[in-house]
């Protein structure tokens, strides 16, 4: 434990991420916190720090429990997660006076806990107390960590590295019970998850809505991990509470229900407004009439109605049904105390029953003690959606491939393709003379081939018949020694093509002999060639073919401007750059490319979609192991891909539709 606790959170540096860590999430709750409020009890807050490069990083803060000691917080950090690092994390309680940020300039401090990562996902369960400055204990306040199934545990941890999609839900109340005497309630609601050992996980805790028994919460998004493990079955818990200031909540009344059974009853009331009615349908009055389409829902028959009585809901009002309060007659009984409508046309029936996806809000107490108790009001899921989020591997295992093989002249469908492309400039410098960056040594290989060779390695496990097309720029080519930007390294245009990366290696050695080392350094016509043909795979609208782009160079673009536009075009292609720089020069333009600190723009100001362009200085990994470098070179294009097809809403081939 530090001697001090870092109020402000310091500027994150810049780290580049492994390409599949494992996502893991981090519920928060705490018991016996110091009590710093005079009048009330503390209104607790928890901020996440983790270390990075020394220094304590603020990565988030949860959301403010007011007047409670002992506050299970629906705010859930999500981090990632990397086996070979010591990932050290520090959790920080506040008594909260403001409003809820990240600052913590204002706050009281209650306690702290320092531990890795590592600790809370390997020891299943660490608890530690809570420490003030200088080591000194913070009364009895505890804090607990481990990984789920969860008993009332302050930090939870799952991994969600396989979770697979988001669930959106919306909730809604009718006639909830009023525990106020000069006002209405003031509701909220919390949803739990049950685990397999019966204890209970708070997954999501809606906003209070002032003064009213019929509340409409804001939509919330959680992961289906979050949800319910993933398991569409699981018992899930709702409770509704009327909001006291003093943090001693009313209870008004919970249900139980399942992911499952949400999605059902959804369905179920989701009439077809407009469709026609299958041919044979027969309801309670009869037969449907050739051509009767379905009629929009309406609110379910009052209490008891009967036959003959008129339904005047407003929904008759909007074209199918005639006008407002000339409905059908209500014939009961219909399904769970719904009525059943006659259409504008007579001579079938439509049927509108009562909502499915509503439940009864339950106090037990009230129902032991209360003979003709019903329930406390109703809960309405009000909407569901559904987003399905599919992982690098998803996509590749499903046979998105990704690999060095273009042939831009073939007859036949295009291969999954990337190509590598070299720099021939002259400010390379004379490959004969030793000084040289493409001086071929009989010792060790240059810069240019220990990236070739390190990359390409990698990269030709993605190509069924590991065949790459490899493309130079800024030489003099035979026979006439024009300039050229986009020629094949072995001098066949009808197939730039070379068999495995020691096949690209023998065609750049034979390559420097034959040319001349000129210039400009333009980069554009590469890009634009890669992007073409990418182009050709986006019309197929499959997530069959992804395209990379290896570009090897030694200095300063000279076509900037036209390197930008063409980036940002091919930010809505399927296809990434990946740039390495090779030697001493300066790389301030690969960096304003990389778009790692901001939004890269065309020259016109059209923002690129998404960041394709990933550039790694090969000095700064010069004495690294080839696989560092791979690793570093490659390690943005798992997210690439995926940000590409999620942004299509593409699932990986076979799959279907999201």
């Amino acid at each position: 434990m530090s001697t001090g606790w870092a109020r402000g959170a310091a500027v994150a540096p810049r780290v580049v991420p492994a390409p599949c860590a494992s996502k893991v999430e981090l519920r928060l709750s705490c018991r016996h916190l110091l009590d710093r409020d005079p009048l009330t009890k503390s209104d607790p807050s928890v901020v996440l720090l983790l270390q990075a490069q020394g220094q304590w990083v603020q990565v988030d803060r949860t959301e403010v429990v007011r007047s409670c000691l002992h506050p299970t917080f629906s705010k859930v950090f999500t981090l990632d997660y990397y086996f070979e690092e010591a990932q050290k994390l520090r959790f920080e309680v506040y008594d909260s006076h403001g409003p809820g940020s990240l600052s913590c300039q204002d706050d009281d401090f209650l306690g702290g806990m320092e531990c890795t990562l590592g600790q809370i996902v390997a020891q299943k369960k660490v608890t530690r107390p809570l420490l003030l400055k200088f080591g000194r204990n913070a009364g009895k306040s505890t804090i607990t960590v481990r990984p789920p199934p969860s008993c009332p545990a302050l930090v939870v941890a799952e991994d969600i590295s396989t979770n697979n999609g988001y669930v959106e839900l919306s909730f809604r109340a009718q006639k909830l019970d009023d525990k106020d005497v000069f006002s209405k309630s003031d509701p909220f609601l919390e949803l739990y998850r049950v685990n397999d050992d019966q204890s209970e996980q708070l997954v999501y805790r809606t906003e209070v809505v002032k003064n009213n028994l019929s509340p409409v919460w804001e939509p919330f998004k959680v992961s289906l991990n979050s949800l319910c493990s993933c398991e569409e079955s699981r018992p899930l818990k709702c409770l509704v509470w009327d909001h006291d200031s003093r943090g001693k909540h009313d209870f008004i009344g919970e249900f139980t229900t399942t992911f499952a059974e949400m999605q059902r009853a959804l369905a179920e009331d989701q009439v077809r407004l407009g469709e026609p009615v299958r041919p044979g349908f027969k309801g309670p009055l009869g037969a449907a009439a050739p051509g009767r389409r379905w009629a929009r829902p309406c609110a379910p028959a009052p209490p008891g109605k009967t036959a003959g009585t008129r339904c005047t809901c407003q929904a008759h009002g909007q074209g199918q049904l005639g006008n407002p309060g000339q409905g059908s007659a209500f014939r009961p009984p219909a399904p769970r105390g719904g009525c059943w409508h006659w259409d504008s046309g007579g001579g079938g029936s439509l049927p509108v029953p009562v909502p499915q996806a509503q439940w009864e809000c339950v106090n037990a107490k009230y129902k032991q003690k209360k003979r003709h108790y019903r329930n406390s009001g109703l809960v309405i899921l009000a909407d569901l959606k559904f987003s399905r989020v599919y992982s690098f591997l998803d996509y590749i295992m499903g046979g998105c491939q990704i690999h060095f093989t273009v042939r831009p002249q073939d007859p036949r469908p295009l291969h999954p393709a990337g190509q590598v492309a070299i720099d021939f400039t002259a400010s390379n410098g004379d490959p004969r003379n030793s000084c040289s960056l493409h001086y071929i040594s009989p010792f060790q290989p240059n810069e240019y081939l220990q990236a070739l060779v390190a990359v390409g390695e990698v990269c030709q496990d993605y190509d069924s018949d590991r065949r790459f097309s490899a493309l130079g720029f800024g030489a003099r080519i035979p026979p006439k020694f024009e300039v050229s930007h986009d020629f094949a390294i072995n001098f066949n245009p009808e197939d730039d093509e070379c068999e495995g990366i020691q096949g690209v290696v023998e065609a750049y050695r034979n390559c420097l002999p034959r040319v001349q080392l000129y210039g400009p350094t333009n980069v554009a016509p590469i890009i634009s060639k890669v992007a073409r043909v990418a182009a050709a795979e986006e019309s197929t609208g499959e997530a069959s073919r992804y395209y990379i782009l290896l570009i090897l160079t030694d200095g300063v673009v000279t076509d900037m401007a036209d390197t930008r536009e063409a980036i940002v075009r091919a930010s809505h292609l399927p296809m990434s750059i990946i740039i390495v720089g090779v030697g001493n020069a300066d790389f301030t333009d690969m960096q304003v490319l990389d778009g790692d600190d901001g939004v890269l723009r065309s020259p016109r100001g059209e923002p690129a979609l998404r960041d394709i362009v990933q550039f790694v200085p090969f000095r700064e990994l010069k004495n690294a192991s080839p696989a560092a470098l791979a690793k570093c070179v490659l390690a943005e294009v798992p997210k690439q891909v995926v940000e590409y097809y999620s942004h299509k809403g593409l699932p990986p081939p076979g799959l279907g539709a999201p």
